[in-house]
């Protein structure tokens, strides 16, 4: 591949993944509450393998190719966006707030059920990813340039997720208030994010 694609797709992978969304929310909770940050980050980025998996497939391309799909799995991403957001502002996570440790399996389970049905990561694979792949006069096949386009973006989320939850267990485990307002902050993007994604698809229909 073009190592100048290569590079332009790193810039704006690394911007999207920056955004605070769930993966950001449930890292940082889970830090907050004392749990396995690599086990979490483990499961969100397996979440991310599994959209790999079918955009290499090819799968990407038949749902972006039909409107009635597309809309059904953004309406289920962003109404489970919407529950988590709620939940995040219900019960905000404030550290030691759980006297019981969350299993390590649930943590992995969880982390790989929220970016596999994150909208934010639908829409990656669906509508950002295929503006770098090259299909005429290209050295790798398409699939192939698929697969380390989705692989460079796991690996991007891993090293910001391991960043993000070393530092709120460094910074915010000490400081009660600030850890809630944080994870209440995230908990209010995720309902925008969710609404508008919502509204934007339905007044498609």
């Amino acid at each position: 591949m073009d190592s100048g694609l290569l590079f332009s797709f790193l810039v704006v992978d690394l911007l999207l993944v920056c955004v605070p969304g769930a993966d950001w929310a449930y890292v940082i909770a889970t830090a907050l509450r004392g749990g396995s940050v690599l086990r979490a980050v483990a499961g969100l980025v397996c979440g991310y393998a599994l959209h790999t998996a079918l955009a290499t497939a090819g799968l990407a391309v038949l749902v972006a190719g039909s409107p009635r799909l597309l809309t059904a799995l953004t309406v289920a991403g962003a109404g489970y966006l919407l529950w988590l957001g709620w939940g995040v502002l219900r019960h905000p996570a404030v550290p030691d707030a759980d006297t019981t440790a969350t299993p390590d399996g649930r943590l992995f389970s969880r982390g790989a059920t929220i970016s596999g049905l994150n909208p934010k990561g639908l829409m990656l694979y669906l509508s950002v990813l295929p503006q770098f792949l090259t299909l005429k006069g290209a050295h790798l096949p398409v699939p192939a340039q698929t697969a380390t386009l989705g692989l460079l973006h796991m690996a991007c989320c891993a090293a910001v997720y391991l960043a993000v939850g070393t530092l709120a267990r460094t910074l915010l485990r000490a400081r009660p208030t600030a850890a809630r307002a944080v994870t209440r902050t995230s908990g209010a993007a995720m309902l925008g994010i969710g609404a508008l994604l919502l509204v934007e698809r339905l007044a498609t229909l």
